[in-house]
């Protein structure tokens, strides 16, 4: 069975493997055990963050594979209550603890949203909201960029940023982002924001590539035309084989998510999509965002209307009561 060795350049003039495990939603105790079988699979690249509160798993996992550090690219994320250029370091130090390990291939901020430093990683105003913090991106890349500088990273991004907001970094950075991980598969294709990435030189890494179901939508994955792909492609592909490599083709990484072994290894089989076959695909595009937590209260993606928002907010106050 051929699997992916493919890898994409960075600006850094890094290799970023082009098929990478993805952590998030993965649940304490399983995380381990995919990470290994994963390395072991010749998976070597593993997508981590703080926020997924897994890291230390991950690093086990790593260690439990006996593939060497040096072979393995490993990313991590700043989660939004470490915003404060005092706070970076402290932050990446901590996941570096987790992970066991000195350095990171790539560190992003996770999210263009700031929340209020302290212990807490959903910080809430007294009436259950999240409590928000007016932090200048500048401040915050300007701390990345210094992390490089100290040799614990050896690259710097973003994940779920727009044009707008990569401009306003761009406006005082030093360093251009390595990468943004946006969402991205058939359903969400992002055309305009890829074709913006590529003439910035800034590679997207593709996270949820094939749906996610905590939301309760239909999951790309079980969409009837991308079963007739697979079933067209040749025997024995699979629809999640298919979302994988039109990732790939497009020129994307991506980081698919499985604690499953059976999985983790097939997600790795390499299987090459016609010309026809990514046409099709190309045709499914229909906007179908699954993350886009308006909830926190902040127009993230600059495509939520004031009230949608306004509601968002009322509803986390009242799931989420202030403990008096």
């Amino acid at each position: 069975m051929s699997t992916w060795k493919e890898t994409f350049t960075l600006n850094t003039g890094a290799k970023i493997p082009a098929v990478g495990l993805g952590t998030w939603l993965s649940a304490p105790g399983e995380v381990r055990g995919a990470v290994k079988a994963a390395l072991e699979a010749g998976y070597r690249h593993i997508d981590a963050a703080a926020i997924y509160n897994n890291e230390t798993e991950v690093g086990q996992g790593i260690k439990d594979s006996s593939v060497p550090r040096s072979e393995i690219f490993l990313t991590s994320k700043l989660w939004n209550n470490d915003r404060h250029a005092k706070d970076v370091e402290k932050a990446l130090d901590a996941s570096l603890k987790r992970l066991d390990t000195d350095y990171l291939d790539l560190y992003l901020i996770h999210w263009p949203v700031n929340f209020a430093s302290g212990e807490s990683r959903f910080p809430q105003t007294p009436s259950g909201a999240i409590d928000l913090a007016d932090i200048p991106i500048s401040e915050t890349w300007g701390a990345m960029e210094k992390l490089v500088d100290s040799g614990k990273v050896k690259a710097v991004g973003v994940s779920n940023f727009n044009e707008r907001r990569i401009d306003e970094l761009l406006v005082t950075a030093k360093v251009v982002p390595a990468v943004n991980q946006i969402e991205a598969h058939p359903w969400l294709q992002q055309k305009q924001l890829k074709e913006w990435h590529d003439r910035k030189g800034i590679h997207i890494t593709a996270y949820s590539p094939l749906g996610n179901n905590i939301y309760g939508k239909p999951r790309v994955l079980d969409d009837p035309a991308i079963q007739e792909i697979a079933s067209s492609v040749g025997e024995g592909v699979d629809s999640a084989q298919v979302l994988i490599a039109w990732a790939v083709q497009r020129g994307t990484s991506v980081v698919p998510k499985s604690v499953t072994v059976k999985r983790i290894e097939s997600n790795f089989r390499k299987v090459y999509l016609s010309d026809e076959a990514m046409e099709k695909l190309s045709s499914l595009d229909k906007n179908q965002r699954y993350n886009a937590p308006i909830d926190w209260g902040v127009d993230v993606f600059d495509s939520s209307n004031p009230e949608a928002i306004k509601a968002a907010v009322a509803e986390y106050e009242r799931t989420h009561p202030v403990k008096k």
